[in-house]
């Protein structure tokens, strides 16, 4: 049987889909979830970045968390008033979903990063102005 090898160029016109702008913190919190058993499991996890819908962390122990599972994302008490988190971010605790898990690390078995969607209400993070497509002739708004 032969086989090809089909090189893909990739980078070439790629879009910025993000709607709210990553900011570098590094702040120490932890995950709170129940496991397949329902036994309530935690983690101490520090942040990479955040935004106002997600965050990307490093899994400082704890177990391994599957993707998909809610979680409940804290940072703690002392961080919380730092200037450079966003305002969901600092309320005692924050429902996520696990959007992507990293590679395990060798010595635990366990993934180290872990990308985190917060589920938050989108009509409070909506933009004041909607973006140029949505608008209609004479600058009117449409709606569904």
């Amino acid at each position: 049987m032969e086989q090809r090898l089909r090189l893909v160029q990739g980078g070439h016109g790629r879009v910025e889909r993000r709607q709210f702008e990553r900011q570098r913190v590094v702040v120490p919190g932890q995950l709170v979830w129940k496991d397949a058993r329902g036994t309530t499991r935690m983690a101490p996890v520090r942040t990479r970045d955040v935004s106002d819908t997600g965050v990307s962390v490093e899994c400082l122990g704890g177990q391994p968390i599957p993707p998909f599972r809610l979680v409940y994302f804290q940072i703690d008490r002392d961080a919380r008033n730092r200037s450079e988190l966003p305002p969901t971010l600092r309320k005692h605790s924050v429902l996520s979903a696990v959007f992507r898990v990293g590679a395990c690390v060798q010595s635990t078995g366990a993934p180290s990063d872990y990308a985190l969607r917060l589920l938050v209400d989108p009509q409070r993070l909506a933009p004041a102005v909607p973006p140029p497509a949505a608008r209609g002739r004479a600058g009117r708004i449409l709606t569904a």
